[in-house]
């Protein structure tokens, strides 16, 4: 159910964020306690204010009410992805790329099942990253999950 809810959302919901110039990153619809949570994160290349999730949440909160596709209550939440976004298309990869990501695998890659080197790009379906000089080809169905890593 949550899957469903989650792409008929991304379908609404992206049009109305790219008119206003910015990105759709993400959509969660997930049961948190009690309530469930609806959250969509925006982003652009200079970062998302205040206002742009003011303004994407109050129109999106419109169009929900009118399509209506989802039949329980919920919280909707706008933010940014923060600095940890998670990378889901080959933009991303592109626009991120020689940035430092964490990569988590369904499976062991050489031994491990969480990866953190620097992103490369794409090569054919894998993601290509360099971890100690060497490099790495990560088979993009193997993939579970691909962030930004936190650099201090």
């Amino acid at each position: 159910m949550a899957k469903k809810a989650e792409t008929l959302v991304e379908e609404l919901a992206k049009p109305i964020i790219e008119e206003k110039g910015l990105e759709l990153v993400d959509v969660e619809y997930k049961k948190e306690g009690e309530n469930w949570v609806l959250r969509i994160f925006i982003d652009q290349e200079d970062g998302v204010s205040l206002e742009n999730c003011q303004e994407i949440s109050r129109m999106l909160s419109e169009q929900l009410d009118i399509d209506d596709p989802i039949a329980n209550s919920y919280l909707l939440e706008v933010s940014s992805p923060g600095i940890d976004r998670p990378l889901k298309t080959e933009k991303d990869y592109k626009r991120f790329s020689g940035r430092l990501i964490d990569i988590s695998t369904y499976a062991p890659i050489n031994g491990q099942r969480k990866l953190t080197g620097e992103l490369l790009g794409l090569k054919d379906d894998n993601i290509e990253i360099r971890i100690d000089g060497d490099e790495i080809l990560v088979p993009l169905d193997k993939v579970s999950q691909t962030r930004l890593a936190i650099e201090f």
